[in-house]
């Protein structure tokens, strides 16, 4: 066969010719590295993310129909692509032709802040716009279920979606048969009469129209090519691969017999990431194209038939039609293999995978195979020796030679039969995460009646994720054959079953005895199932399911989503320019939505380019025998490695007084640390070097790795540090009652959408070298890189235009892979490029501490909490990073918002063997609040108090003072507290809650109500200064910079909302090109909620001294404008430049008497929220929360709002789903978003109301504002104990009393395991110590 000339296909409307193609090329880096289109981001490299997403479009000559869906990039190999139309964000839309209505309504209602993410949500919704120009919320929310976003919490891109339905402001849920809007549930009451309160933060009226007419046109081209070219295989050979295409099925039976090793690829779903994650290499691919009879569906009066080579998608969609067309009793087993298609992956992953490969590649979680091995399905077989026919059960999914597919051989479709009457099929499937997640477990049952007596004559039951296939329990349904459906069969059922589908303790993926569980619970939610459906066909003969059981079969609450949103309009003395308080679009709002905003790896390749890549140590704690750089040295394209003995006398740099060595040579302490860095001329290139360097390690003893270990060895860093007020010792003496607990919480993983990154220039004179580096901090890069490179830091410039997220993630680590990164450049006089991939900076940077807390309080009858005292642990990891400041931080803002009396608290940093923890949103106080929360909630259960009773009489008093001596005025607190209260209607929804679980046992709904002061200042004087410069052109445009980051938080919008008050001239006369250490010197980092704060003041000042410079010039001609100005003062030899400069916020601590005024002022606020759990499965359903917050002045509610909301829903990650798994040898599992979940678009609240406190009192802050980056992460966990008081709601009506002890985050394990039954009492348990687990809590 010979290769095939050439490879043809469009991009963006232009014609693409590859001459000499790799197959090994994805059309991600192809995309970015060879078309320059960087609009298209790399986020994970799996397909879990939805960074990447393009629209894929094809033409089919037989249908003359043109298809488009929506495709990860970094899945797709180029050599699929021929005769395909890619369009990526650049083709839709950019500022210099025209904008698409989805940019530009993304942009308008605040749906991008860091814009990492926004391309691929843009792509997502533009393809289904194309499908669908009207589409309805669902299949929005469909859409976006496979795009992730750390920021915004979503609901500002559902708005901005929303705006394309049919109907826009309403729910689109009939409740009792009214309409929401008509029920005034979306609009909230006013409070005080007189405020001027405004809801909307964009105009809808201003967008432009969606008209399909004007959207590119599929390339007539690639039409006439599909329809006249001869179809014939072609051949693409590349260094290592060959990619064979063949496009008949006689063609492919040749080809799979000549190649009969070789997989069969259709999405490159599962082998993509198997070639990429775990080293798996085919040397042939055999990729069929436009095959029919692997493409087709036909439907007999017995079964269904599919082709192997239908996508997901197109199945779900030809299941809709079967359903629909057929008579229900047929159809169940369609129901149940639709009702997963739902939720497996996200869309884009449905569009591409095919079912042929799904089935094949029997992975343990798949959602299909389970279903399909119950329903006696068969599979279609060809080879070049002809068809075969096998089934698709056990020994198919065991891979038994006898039954599986011969090497030759060719899956080509599917028969799935009807079901019969008296025939029933269900699936079920628990996991992390409603939507876009792999099942922990999965099911597939089905029983066969013969006739309407309940005997049952077939039984099949199936469970994926509980062994390394799909495992049917054979055995435990040949016994319960001929037997009647009852709860007896039902009780030996799930005993036979327990005893034939078994997990050992430490099988992989942990949870084991949750899994136990949930295969006894899916069969119990089957034998109700079965029992409705009974009755329904024979309500006389059947037995009725009892009352209590129905609530275990209705889905968790879903009502379509709504939101509101209150702050307060600008005052109407305000000059109509001044755009201080109105909502203003981020200002790279549309650059995000169109690709056009530049990241660090978006910058063009500079001459002679390198690319670097770490090896980091496998192990936790050993010494490095010996580094076998040899192999990897002789690989082609390998320029240099870089270890330690480049680097002495500069291998270590001191963070606060602390010295951190950059590689490691004679020890490593933890997993993932940096052992050398390899330089090459490409990425690829670099990272098989990186593969090949061989290090042999010797374990060193002892290994710690949670907090209990670290305790155990007293392994600290420093001492404790210690708060103590009034006289607790004698405060115990006085009380009622003294209860003793702990809570543990884990760690949490930033993932920032844009991983670290770096590109380091030298500019080859004077030794000047120039670090782009996505970071919050450039100074402390400029330093470290000056020390290594032993220069002076004038001659390193560092400069930082946006981050796509960092949330305290891109500060000290940062820092030594930038080190390294210009070491090597500086040393090879070359350019060198440093990105991470999403595992490696997983693995690498750490994130935030888990905390262990005890606390022991003493406390009335009446709740009041007279004596407390608590101990803080944290898991600072390997090296103490901001450890010490995160417990001193944690220290400071324990309290929450509650006045104890009499208080002491220590904490300790452990230093362990598991990665260096270091700052993340909320610094610290996430987890002590929860502590302190946890406690009040104990407190009420011991007094019989409802939770919220017991927090407001511990509440602070209007004037108070805390714990460190510092006065407080908490008016605003109690002021959130109580509209909080009113807003949410808490004390009726409390009641109806009650009612709700008084008539449901295996659903509970859960309220809660958590108050919160959030301190804001760095407790010093010195980490809160900041400067800027600005510039008057004679033109009369404005230049502005600042100290501060643009992280997605809006901080330069701010700063020329700053200017534009100050100057009194419009923002569009204004700019502001990025951050750089060139222009202001000796910033701090950009953090702790103060960045608007301090460098807004420092702006204003430069704006104050130009004005005041100019103001004779102004005062001569009153009229002129900024150009007569600026003229006038330079023809009089005025100047047009200032700094700004603000000596930051006055703070002192002292650790050693315990007192001090550390903070500026506080930040108060109150979250209401309402959850729905599933007691058998421990799914959880967000329904509805309610926020105030008192932010002073607002500068821009829009950036305000999104700031609370994506925090909250951070938040929400941090307390529920988020999950770091670590082996017991201190190997992070977790390593992408297959495997650790944040909150997608299924996690956020059906209902969201935020509202602001009228502002009350002037400030010396910048307008009287209030910085909101991180205060509303921790009203995350009113979620958290919404679902303890649901679970508690469960374990009281099943009698259990006694303390409930939840750790954090509340997964659905833990919610499952707490709500004890008949089936958690049923299953075997391990006894500890008895195997070695998967995985260990650190």
């Amino acid at each position: 066969m010979e290769p095939t000339a050439e490879l043809l296909f469009y991009v963006n409307g232009r014609k693409v010719i590859e001459k000499n193609v790799d197959p090994e090329t994805m059309l991600l880096p192809y995309l970015r590295k060879k078309l320059r289109l960087t609009g298209t981001k790399y986020g994970c490299g799996t397909g879990g993310c939805g960074a990447c997403t393009v629209m894929i479009s094809r033409y089919t000559p037989t249908t003359k129909r043109i298809s488009h869906h929506a495709a990860n990039a970094c899945l797709i190999p180029i050599c699929s692509l021929y005769g395909a139309s890619v369009t990526t964000i650049e083709g839709i839309g950019s500022t210099k032709t025209r904008i698409h209505p989805v940019q530009e309504r993304i942009a308008k209602c605040h749906g991008t802040q860091c814009g990492f993410c926004t391309p691929g949500m843009v792509m997502s919704i533009y393809t289904l716009l194309r499908n669908h120009p009207e589409p309805s919320l669902e299949q929005i929310m469909e859409a976006l279920g496979g795009n992730l976003c750390r920021c915004t919490g979503y609901r500002p891109i559902i708005d901005a979606c929303k705006t394309f339905c049919k109907t826009s402001g309403c729910c689109q849920s009939k409740e009792n048969g009214v309409c929401c809007l008509d029920q005034g549930i979306n609009e909230l009451t006013e409070f005080e009469e007189g405020n001027k309160t405004s809801t909307k933060l964009f105009s809808e009226e201003e967008f432009l129209p969606l008209d399909p007419t004007q959207e590119l046109i599929f390339p007539p081209e690639l039409m006439i090519m599909a329809e006249k070219q001869p179809q014939r295989t072609r051949i693409f050979v590349g260094d290592r691969m060959t990619w064979i295409s063949p496009t008949t099925l006689t063609e492919l039976l040749e080809v799979k017999f000549n190649y009969p090793q070789a997989p069969v690829v259709m999405g490159n779903t599962s082998v993509g990431p198997e070639m990429k994650f775990k080293g798996v290499f085919h040397p042939v691919i055999i990729s069929p194209a436009g095959i029919e009879e692997l493409n087709f569906a036909t439907c007999s009066h017995n079964e269904l038939t599919l082709g192997a080579g239908l996508s997901l998608t197109q199945v779900k969609y030809i299941l809709g039609e079967v359903i629909q067309n057929l008579p229900e009793e047929k159809t169940r087993m369609y129901q149940a293999l639709l009702k997963h298609l739902r939720t497996l992956a996200g869309s884009q992953i449905r569009n591409m995978a095919s079912l042929g490969g799904h089935i094949v590649s029997r992975h343990l979680d798949s959602d299909l195979n389970p279903l399909l091995a119950v329903g006696n399905c068969t599979l279609n077989l060809l080879s070049k020796k002809g068809k075969r026919q096998v089934p698709l059960n056990e020994e198919f999914l065991r891979r038994c030679p006898s039954a599986d597919l011969k090497p030759e051989e060719i899956l080509i479709s599917v028969n799935i039969p009807h079901s019969r009457k008296w025939e029933f099929v269900s699936g079920f499937r628990q996991a992390q995460r409603q939507q876009n997640a792999l099942a922990i477990v999965n099911s597939g049952m089905r029983v066969f009646f013969g006739e309407g007596d309940g005997i049952i004559r077939e039984l099949c039951i199936s469970y994926g994720g509980v062994g390394p296939t799909t495992v049917c329990a054979k055995n435990s349904c040949q016994k319960l054959i001929g037997r009647p459906w009852n709860e007896e069969m039902l009780d030996a059922a799930c005993r036979l079953v327990l005893d034939e589908v078994t997990l050992p303790g430490s099988a992989p993926g942990g949870r084991v005895e949750f899994k136990r569980t949930l295969i006894i619970s899916f069969l119990f939610k089957f034998y109700l199932e079965v029992l409705q459906f009974l009755k329904r066909m024979d309500p006389a003969h059947s037995p009725s399911l009892a009352d209590k059981d129905a609530s275990a079969l209705e889905d968790l609450h879903s009502r379509h989503h709504s939101s509101t949103l209150k702050y307060q309009s600008v005052d109407s003395k305000q000059l109509p320019q001044d755009p201080i308080g109105h909502p203003i679009m981020h200002l790279s709002g549309i650059k995000h939505a169109t690709g056009e905003a530049i990241y660090c790896d978006d910058m063009p390749t500079v001459d002679q380019e390198l690319f670097l890549s770490f090896v980091t140590s496998s192990r936790a704690h050993a010494k490095i025998v010996s580094i076998d750089l040899s192999e990897a040295l002789s690989l082609p394209g390998v320029v240099d490695i870089v270890t330690e003995e480049h680097l002495r006398g500069v291998n270590s740099f001191s963070i606060f007084t602390n010295p951190e060595e950059l590689l490691r040579t004679e020890e490593v302490s933890c997993v993932g640390q940096l052992v050398c860095a390899v330089i090459a001329e490409s990425e690829v290139q670099a990272k098989r070097a990186a593969e090949r360097v061989k290090v042999v390690y010797e374990d060193l003893q002892p290994l710690i790795l949670t907090i209990e270990e670290a305790i155990q060895h007293s392994s600290f860093f420093e001492p404790e540090r210690k708060l103590e007020y009034g006289n607790v010792d004698e405060a115990f003496k006085g009380v009622d009652q003294i209860l003793e607990g702990e809570i543990h919480m884990g760690g949490q993983e930033h993932f920032y959408m844009e991983t670290q990154s770096m590109l380091v220039v030298p500019k080859g004179e004077d030794q000047e070298i120039d670090v782009y580096v996505s970071t919050q901090y450039p100074k402390y890069i400029q330093d470290i890189v000056a020390s290594t490179l032993k220069l002076p830091a004038n001659k390193v410039m560092c400069h930082v235009k946006r981050v796509g997220g960092a949330f305290g993630g891109k500060i000290f680590k940062t820092g030594i892979l930038a080190a390294i990164t210009a070491f090597a450049a500086n040393k090879h006089g070359r350019a060198v490029r440093c990105v991470l991939e999403r595992g490696e900076d997983m693995l690498i940077t750490g994130g935030r501490h888990p905390y262990l807390g005890k606390y022991k309080a003493g406390f009335m009858n009446d709740g009041r909490i007279v004596a407390l005292d608590m101990e803080h642990y944290s898991n600072g990891g390997a090296s103490l990073d901001e450890s010490l400041i995160v417990i001193e931080m944690g220290l400071l803002k324990m309290e929450n918002a509650y006045k104890f009396p009499n208080l002491r608290c220590r904490a300790w940093a452990c230093k362990t063997n598991g990665p260096s923890n270091t700052a993340l949103r909320g610094f610290g106080f996430p987890q002590v609040g929860l502590i302190t929360e946890s406690c009040i909630t104990e407190v009420a259960a011991r007094c019989g108090l409802a939770p919220e009773k017991v927090r407001t009489i511990n509440m602070y008093k209007e004037i108070d003072q805390t714990p460190y001596k510092q006065e407080i005025n908490a008016k605003n607190l109690i002021q959130c507290w109580k509209e909080c209260m009113a807003k949410s209607s808490y004390t009726l929804r409390k009641a109806a809650v009650e009612k709700f679980n008084s008539k449901n046992y295996w659903k509970k709904k859960g309220l809660a109500v958590v108050p919160l002061k959030f301190p804001i200042g760095l407790g010093s004087i010195t980490l809160s200064q900041a400067a800027a410069l600005v510039h008057i052109y004679l033109d009369g445009s404005v230049l502005v910079t600042h100290g501060g980051i643009e992280l997605g938080q809006g901080v330069h919008t701010k700063m020329i909302q700053v200017v534009s008050r100050e100057l009194r001239m419009p923002m569009s006369n204004i700019h502001l090109r990025g951050t750089s250490t060139e222009t202001v010197p000796n910033t701090n980092s950009s953090g702790g909620s103060v960045v608007a704060d301090v460098n807004g003041l420092a702006v204003k000042d430069a704006c104050q001294t130009l004005l005041k410079r100019l103001e004779p010039i102004i005062s001569k001609n009153p009229q002129g404008t900024w150009k007569d100005w600026a003229q006038a003062a330079f023809d009089e030899s005025i100047s047009l430049s200032a700094t700004g400069y603000f000596r930051g916020y006055e703070s002192d601590m002292n650790w050693e008497t315990g007192e001090g005024h550390p903070f500026h002022y506080f930040v108060y606020g109150a979250a209401c929220s309402e959850v729905e759990i599933d007691c058998l499965t421990g799914a959880h359903k967000n329904i509805r929360t309610d926020i105030v917050m008192d932010i002073g002045y607002s500068i821009n509610p829009a950036l305000d709002i999104g700031q609370i909301e994506g925090a909250f829903i951070q938040g929400v990650g941090l307390y529920t789903i988020e999950e770091l798994q670590y082996s017991p040898q201190g190997v992070l599992h977790t390593r992408g978003p297959n495997q650790y979940k944040i909150p997608a678009v299924c996690d956020i609240p059906t209902e969201l109301h935020i509202s602001f406190l009228p502002p009350s009192e002037s400030s010396n802050t910048l307008y009287s504002s209030k910085g909101l980056g991180e205060s509303g992460l921790f009203l995350g966990c009113s979620v958290f104990f919404a679902i303890h008081d649901a679970v508690n709601a469960a374990r009281r009506e099943r009698g259990l009393s006694g303390p409930l002890k939840l750790n954090s985050p509340l997964t659905p394990e833990k919610i499952r395991m707490a709500c004890e039954d008949k089936f958690t009492k049923m299953i075997p348990r391990d006894k500890p110590g008895s195997y070695i687990p998967w995985n260990v809590p650190l």
